[in-house]
């Protein structure tokens, strides 16, 4: 599951024993080298995606950890783009990859900017919010948009009932909920709560009118569905 240069076993357990913030600083050097980050093929489908529904200008990725998303900015966008993080470990290791962007420490759930973006984007970080935290986390979007602003991220099919992955998600997630009832301070990481109905109707409710784009290079199930869809929220 791990390279060889990736986290041990035992840099895992203290990862998963501290807070969110202080974990992401303990495996920022390492966190590349961890199926954690969002893959190559996922960003080069969005990419693609995101192409057909520009032009953008200015470009957020919002919890953009060591900057993968960062590169997809950079693609589809012509002017500054610019990422946000709360852990200072991520975010040292997103200046050394991407040496034009502009970093900002800050709280998804207070963000810091003025209605200036064109684009926002976000991979991989929405298990660490609760489902009564994502109206709030919308919310700080959509005041980042200019009028018109787009908020675009995938979304993919969940695992079919009783397959490996499902039980594997359901598995970790109920790991996570007894670590958290016997544990402090909290570790926010779970893969089932973040369900695209109920998201859906938040990103409406906060004032973002909302369609799904298939990422057509992620290939279809056998159903005829695709395996991947983006979220394609734009402000009002």
């Amino acid at each position: 599951m791990f390279t060889p240069q990736g986290p041990s076993l035992r840099e895992l357990t203290a990862q998963a024993l501290s807070s969110v913030e202080h974990g992401y600083d303990l495996l920022a050097d390492k966190f590349d080298a961890t199926p954690f980050r969002t893959s190559d093929r996922l960003l080069t489908a969005v990419t693609r995606t995101l192409e057909s529904l520009g032009p953008f200008d200015s470009g957020l990725d919002v919890c953009c950890g060591t900057g993968a998303g960062l590169g997809v900015l950079r693609a589809v966008c012509a002017g500054r783009v610019t990422g946000v993080d709360f852990s200072t470990g991520m975010l040292t290791r997103a200046r050394d990859a991407h040496h034009t962007a502009g970093l900002v420490r800050a709280d998804a759930l207070a963000l810091p900017f003025a209605p200036v973006f064109d684009l926002a984007v976000s991979f991989g970080a929405f298990g660490h919010f609760l489902p009564e935290e994502q109206r709030t986390l919308f919310a700080q979007v959509h005041a980042s948009l200019r009028p018109g602003g787009t908020f675009a991220f995938p979304v993919a099919a969940p695992p079919p009932v009783g397959s490996r992955l499902y039980w594997t998600l359901w598995g970790f997630d109920a790991t996570m909920r007894v670590r958290n009832a016997l544990w402090r301070p909290p570790f926010v990481m779970y893969y089932r709560t973040f369900r695209l109905a109920d998201v859906r109707g938040s990103l409406e409710k906060t004032g973002f009118d909302v369609s799904l784009a298939p990422v057509e290079t992620l290939g279809r199930r056998d159903d005829g569905s695709p395996r991947c869809r983006l979220v394609v929220a734009r402000k009002r």
